[in-house]
């Protein structure tokens, strides 16, 4: 059984900073991507950031030089740096792993997924 869970989030200041962690269980975190997602209230689950086995990185648009993705495989971790955090990014952060080939940024291509961590931006 895979365990994904999320740390770090907490209520800041725009402009501020913030490190999302991910916890995995399992001895096969190497073998997948790895992804954060968040949920604001009202709209749809949006992919924010994937981190392959290769190290290749993928962003949305909105995050893209203010985010960044990386991961541990000794720690089974996945980490999200937040920088110049903007009220727009208030939302629940979900850290996922990809099971299928498709869409890095489909919620269907993941199939775990932890339970989230809320970030809070205030202007």
């Amino acid at each position: 059984q895979v365990q994904l869970v999320e740390s770090g989030g907490g209520s800041v200041q725009a402009g501020d900073s913030l490190r999302l962690s991910c916890a995995a269980s399992g001895p096969t975190f190497s073998g997948y991507t790895m992804a954060w997602f968040r949920q604001a209230p009202g709209k749809e689950r949006e992919f924010v950031s994937a981190i392959a086995t290769t190290y290749i990185t993928y962003y949305a648009d909105s995050v893209r030089g203010r985010f960044t993705i990386s991961r541990d495989n000794a720690k089974t971790a996945l980490y999200l740096q937040m920088n110049s955090l903007k009220p727009e990014d208030t939302a629940v952060y979900y850290c996922a792993r990809k099971a299928k080939s498709f869409g890095i940024s489909a919620t269907t291509a993941y199939d775990y997924w932890g339970q989230g961590t809320q970030v809070t931006v205030s202007s």
